[in-house]
């Protein structure tokens, strides 16, 4: 009798294993018919095992980026800073009469971080050209470039020497040289799928120039004073560009391809800084 107790135990057992088995799948089968996707949502339904239907609940996923093959981004503006690479030959400039006896390249030294640069890109587009990954980047807008000086030299606007040492003591010195300009560059997104992603570009702007002229202060009556001409300026600037992504932070930076002036003064200039785009 004890015997048959024994194998009539096991087998209950085993059937009740059986069983709960069986139930287990079956719950998990009813969670896995109960979630339905609709596209980027999904819709669950959340109950237990006694067999109520239990409460709905919807998911949302967040919505995946995807740039279109032609985007346009207006009033990007370029915050930075103006330089100049001085090659001059500064004998033969003062041989030829450009110079007056004496000049060097120390009168032409900067203020650095005051020497600033502004662009203000009225408007700049972004063609997809291979999987948003090569895209061509092109725009049109207005550089505006300040050249300030430590010494007290001034322009001249039709006679040579171009440029003079004045005995007076400029309190403020400028060299304004504003273009209208069109880039083009050719940009890499390595991340194409994020919207502000990170990626490099690279290419060639032409410039225009539509507005020259220097503004000093002496400290005297009537104060500051502008005089407007080209001062032997480049009508035309062929620069390199380039600009940084990197997320939410974006450089910039041009190198232009010759002297801005047309002879005697060799001074190529060069630009960088923050761009603020919502690219």
């Amino acid at each position: 009798m004890t015997l048959i107790a024994a194998i009539a135990l096991s087998f209950a057992i085993r059937a009740q294993d059986s069983s709960y088995s069986s139930n287990r799948q079956d719950s998990l089968k009813t969670v896995h018919s109960d979630t339905l996707r609709i596209g980027n949502i999904i819709i669950v339904r959340r109950g237990d095992n006694s067999g109520s239907h239990g409460e709905f609940t919807t998911i949302y996923r967040r919505k995946r980026y995807t740039p279109s093959n032609l985007t346009t981004n207006w009033a990007i503006l370029d915050l930075g800073f103006s330089q100049v690479n001085d090659k001059t030959d500064y004998a033969a400039a003062i041989a030829s009469g450009y110079l007056p006896a004496g000049a060097n390249e120390d009168w032409f030294n900067q203020r650095n971080f005051k020497s600033t640069n502004v662009n203000i890109w009225i408007m700049m587009q972004r063609l997809n050209m291979l999987k948003h990954v090569v895209n061509l980047k092109y725009g049109l807008g207005i550089e505006f470039n300040n050249y300030k000086y430590t010494e007290s030299i001034k322009f001249q606007k039709t006679a040579q020497p171009l440029v003079i040492l004045s005995s007076k003591g400029y309190r403020k010195n400028k060299l304004v040289a504003n273009y209208f300009t069109v880039p083009m560059m050719l940009n890499f997104n390595f991340t194409p799928e994020i919207r502000n992603g990170f990626g490099i570009s690279a290419g060639i702007s032409a410039g225009y120039l539509y507005s020259s002229y220097q503004k000093i202060n002496d400290g005297e009556e009537p104060g500051k004073m502008k005089y407007r001409d080209d001062f032997d300026l480049e009508k035309f600037k062929i620069a390199y560009i380039a600009e940084l992504n990197m997320g939410p932070v974006k450089l910039y930076g041009s190198f232009a391809t010759k002297s801005m002036f047309k002879k005697g003064l060799d001074q190529t200039p060069y630009n960088f800084g923050l761009r603020l785009s919502n690219w």
